[in-house]
């Protein structure tokens, strides 16, 4: 796979299992009522903490793996099967890996920061954008490479920045036919790298070798 390529593919994986416009639309539910310059408060803090998180599994999860004694073509079968768990509950309309459940909606309702939880994680930093992040890096050479994911996932961070602040016309502009149509065809592109994890891992398994 070329450099370009495989950036390009890294790139749309972070995207998708990061999640801009879902994270607008779930963001746009959660601060319905609250003034304008509390919700910019809110989406910068949130993006903060869960591009913290995502660049500091992307930087240390090699390392984290070397501990636990976890092969890199092991995690990148687990990761990509993880991620083709979200690209079906995407393709059909279901609540995602990287999506928030009823109870967790109610208890951000609730008096405190949401800004930590559950707009940081699990809805922007969830587990398959943090899987994301340690396959893509995984797949690194050298340096340049590795400093292109970690600009990827700032890139990624600064659209759902965006997205969060235009919310409230995201969600008028596509609807909740335009929202399931973007996240259908998400998940079908999903699908397809997760897949693509998987058979490099298989390729990289010892009992495959020779």
């Amino acid at each position: 796979m070329s450099i370009s390529a495989s950036i390009l593919s890294s790139f749309i994986t972070l995207l998708v299992t990061i999640g801009p416009i879902e994270t607008a639309v779930v963001f746009a539910g959660l601060t319905a009522g609250i003034h304008r310059s509390e919700r910019i408060s809110l989406a910068t803090r949130s993006v903060t903490i869960a591009a913290a998180v995502l660049l500091l599994f992307a930087v240390a999860g090699g390392v984290v793996l070397s501990l636990l004694h976890i092969s890199l073509p092991a995690f990148r079968v687990a990761g990509g099967v993880l991620l083709f768990l979200q690209a079906l509950t995407l393709t059909f309309s279901s609540p995602g890996l990287s999506s928030i459940n009823e109870g967790e909606r109610r208890e951000s309702e609730g008096p405190g920061d949401i800004a930590v939880f559950p707009l940081a994680f699990p809805l922007i930093a969830g587990p398959g954008s943090l899987s994301a992040a340690v396959l893509v890096m995984g797949r690194t050479g050298n340096w340049i490479e590795g400093g292109s994911v970690l600009a990827m996932i700032a890139a990624c961070m600064i659209l759902t920045w965006f997205a969060m602040l235009a919310a409230d016309r995201l969600v008028l502009l596509l609807g909740s036919t335009g929202a399931d149509v973007v996240g259908r065809i998400s998940g079908v592109l999903l699908a397809g790298l997760a897949v693509q994890f998987v058979f490099d891992g298989l390729a990289g398994a010892p009992f495959l070798a020779g």
